[in-house]
């Protein structure tokens, strides 16, 4: 990233938590601060606008995460129609 210099760690980080079912809370920018003391990382504008948004954006989720919960329209977590490979399926092509 280009405050940090590690966008492709940060990128195959993330895509754990995508093969894993799990919902992914985004905001503007990377979802990091700078600094070596709190002191720096109040100092750090955009990195606290970006926790900001990102708190904003997790918030909207889970509120409607819980209302959907209320309503009783719960997703399974997987799609009938989605199933697990063999290891045999995953080779052939």
């Amino acid at each position: 990233c280009r405050r940090g210099g590690a966008s492709a760690a940060f990128d195959r980080l993330n895509k754990y938590f995508g093969i894993s079912n799990m919902h992914i809370v985004g905001s503007q920018y990377w979802n990091q601060v700078h600094g070596n003391a709190p002191d720096e990382v109040r100092r750090d504008e955009e990195g606290l606008q970006t926790m900001r948004t990102l708190a904003q954006n997790m918030a909207w989720l889970l509120k409607n995460a819980e209302a959907g919960n209320r309503e009783s329209r719960r997703l399974s977590m997987r799609p009938e129609s989605a199933r697990i490979l063999s290891d045999s399926e995953k080779c052939t092509g």
